[in-house]
Formats: C-alpha cells, sequence, structure tokens
C-alpha cells in the first residue's frame, strides 16, 4: 500500500489523532508508508 499527505487514513485518522495526544507518532502502524508520510505531515505542521 502506497499513501500520500492525502489519503484520508493519513489526514482524517493519524494525523487527528496524533495532535489530540490520543495516539504518538510510535505507535502508526508499519503499514506500507504510513508512518514516514504521517511523519512528514506532522513535520510540515510544526
Amino acid at each position: 500500500m502506497v499513501f500520500n499527505k492525502n489519503s484520508g487514513l493519513v489526514k482524517n485518522v493519524w494525523v487527528p489523532l496524533i495532535l489530540s495526544g490520543v495516539y504518538t507518532k510510535d505507535q502508526v502502524p508499519a503499514l506500507g508508508n504510513l508512518k514516514e508520510v504521517v511523519e512528514s505531515v506532522l513535520a510540515d505542521i510544526q
């Protein structure tokens, strides 16, 4: 599976959950490139 910054799982699930403190970025599953894309989006926000 290949994710990008606009993938629903990235922008609608993992990024908001991390920003709200429900999960940490270390808890993002190693599913394709999901973890790398989530970390990239978080870096862009901060």
